[in-house]
């Protein structure tokens, strides 16, 4: 295949599966099947030839995943315009900011969203639409390019269109340019300034057939889709790659909490889960460890027979509680913390880690779980991918990983000294994380580079490495390992629920989070001992991808 058959790809297997369920949102009983789902592509086609947008123009796209939200995405690529996805969780002057630094023509919006945002402040827009009714919001210009009017024609000239109805026969989309920018996907970084990454069709070519060849789906198989679509994974595993091979998307359209996701996999039941490792480490820290600290379950696991059995009821357990029906779970975004994964790992439970940036839209490594290497982020992918590490000893010594290939994008939207601050004339992307790379490609990621510590005696300190063991620890929600005169201390958010539920205070956990502490010094090494913990009664502040701010804190 070449890099301009991707849209082929979606013509051909929606017109295959024309009759096969597509779409639907959890816990509503409206259905649209793929005939249904590339009717309204096909509406929303003639929407925008009717005001006038073409191959230059960008569509903002705001609100929480629903099927109109992804008709609306797959609507604007198929189209050959931009669609500029937008993670709904910045605040609203940043959502400005990003619709006008994208020079969006058209905004769809939920109508919670858009009570906050002022149609004044965004003076290229041409109209704004609800996601919620399908109803303009409101528009500029009304004299001169009446869009209303347009809205109020459109089903009078789409059936003039398909007079004889929509059939699986009109699904046809025009051959694009693989260099066309077809995403616009505003980063959620840390550093507290967000940039546009242009993904061009031959970014997203790359990501869609390396699943299908995967085999991640096919049709008919369900997909419980609970990331967030505007985000680069989600997007790509949750969306572009299952309506690439005829499954069946339901959409998640809640906060994720465990409580919620475990009912809604139990009823779904999907075939391959995406998640965040933040989701499993919740399970493991509410369901699996209070077990594995009984007493009865200590000495069985102490046994070699008898752990064996044990660990088996503990992994069928977990399948059930996933649903029971899928073949793997892919966890990706960030770090999956090593206790967890060495335990997943030791019950045999089928999941792997895979390794992405927005910038490579997003998908860098993956290995299927059966292959997986315990404390590896997959292995880079083979015909797309390549990767180097800037060590002097690449499968030893960390040092910065860089990534060229099929997935990597083609920069940062109206912003060239950040393009050429990470990618180089010789086309290799400066990711910011450090790792090391085995012989058979394997990648094993220790941290970002602007996070790590030089100590006094010269030795790098990884604090996310230290942050997940101490995530680990009794009444550790979540914590920041920071520099702190010659020394490291941290800041903890205490899990105030379950201290709750214990029947303690603030006063009682200091004295736990000083045993904490000890018990975190005996774990790591002497150049990463930690001098003091400080509870915080607030969670850290996040990017909308749920990363903490850490350039908000110190000590």
């Amino acid at each position: 295949m070449e890099y301009n058959d991707l849209l082929e790809i979606y013509a051909s297997c929606w017109r295959d599966n024309f009759d096969r369920n597509a779409l639907s949102t959890y816990g509503e009983s409206t259905v649209l099947t793929y005939g249904d789902f590339a009717r309204n592509i096909a509406r929303y086609h003639l929407l925008f030839e009717q005001l006038g947008l073409d191959h230059k123009s960008k569509i903002a796209l705001l609100g929480k995943n629903t099927p109109e939200w992804v008709t609306i995405f797959m609507a604007a690529v198929t189209y050959g315009a931009t669609i500029v996805p937008i993670l709904s969780e910045f605040n609203p002057q940043d959502l400005q900011h990003i619709i006008n630094h994208s020079e969006s023509d058209i905004l769809f919006v939920s109508d919670r969203i858009w009570e906050n945002l002022e149609f004044a402040d965004m003076p290229r827009l041409k109209a704004a639409v609800s996601l919620d009714s399908c109803k303009l919001l409101e528009e500029r210009n009304p004299d001169k390019h009446p869009v209303l009017n347009t809205f109020k024609n459109l089903t009078r000239k789409f059936n003039k269109k398909y007079p004889d109805g929509f059939t699986a026969d009109n699904i046809h989309y025009k051959k694009i340019d693989p260099e066309h920018v077809a995403v616009l996907n505003y980063t959620s970084g840390t550093t507290g300034f967000s940039k546009g990454v242009m993904l061009t069709l031959r970014n997203l070519w790359g990501n869609v057939t390396f699943g299908i060849g995967e085999k991640l789906y096919h049709p008919g198989d369900r997909c419980l889709s609970f990331l967030p679509l505007a985000h680069a994974y989600g997007c790509a595993f949750d969306m572009l790659v299952p309506l690439a091979q005829g499954a069946y998307v339901t959409l998640f359209g809640k906060v994720p909490t465990p409580k919620l996701l475990l009912k809604a996999l139990a009823d779904v039941k999907p075939n391959l889960i995406l998640c965040v490792p933040l989701i499993l480490e919740k399970i493991y820290r509410k369901q699996i460890q209070p077990l594995l600290a009984k007493r009865s379950m200590r000495w069985a696991t102490a046994l070699p027979l008898l752990d064996e059995m044990v660990y088996s009821k503990i992994r069928k357990r977990l399948v059930e509680a996933f649903g029971g029906e899928f073949f793997e779970v892919i966890a990706g975004g960030a770090p999956l913390n090593a206790e967890v994964e060495q335990f997943l790992h030791k019950i045999k439970f089928p999941f792997t880690v895979g390794y992405g940036m927005t910038e490579c839209g997003p998908l860098i490594s993956y290995a299927p779980w059966k292959e997986f290497k315990p404390g590896s982020s997959g292995k880079i992918l083979p015909g797309l991918m390549e990767a180097k590490i800037l060590s002097t000893d690449p499968a030893n010594i960390p040092g910065e990983i860089c990534v060229r290939g099929t997935n990597v994008m083609k920069g940062y939207y109206k912003n060239r000294e950040a393009t050429e601050a990470v990618l180089d004339k010789d086309g290799w992307l400066h990711t910011g994380d450090v790792g090391t790379l085995d012989s058979d490609n394997f990648l094993f990621i220790k941290g970002r580079s602007k996070t790590m510590i030089l100590s006094a005696s010269g030795q790098n300190i990884y604090p996310e490495e230290i942050e997940a063991k101490l995530n680990n620890l009794p009444y550790v929600n979540e914590s920041l390992v920071l520099e702190r005169g010659a020394g490291l201390s941290a800041l903890v958010y205490p899990d105030f629920e379950q201290a709750d539920a214990d029947g303690l205070t603030s006063i009682d956990l200091q004295p736990i989070m000083e045993q904490n502490r000890k018990e975190l010094n005996k774990m790591v090494a002497p150049y990463e001992q930690i001098q003091e913990i400080k509870l915080v009664p607030d969670e850290f502040e996040k990017t909308p991808k749920k990363s903490i701010k850490r350039y908000l804190y110190s000590f």
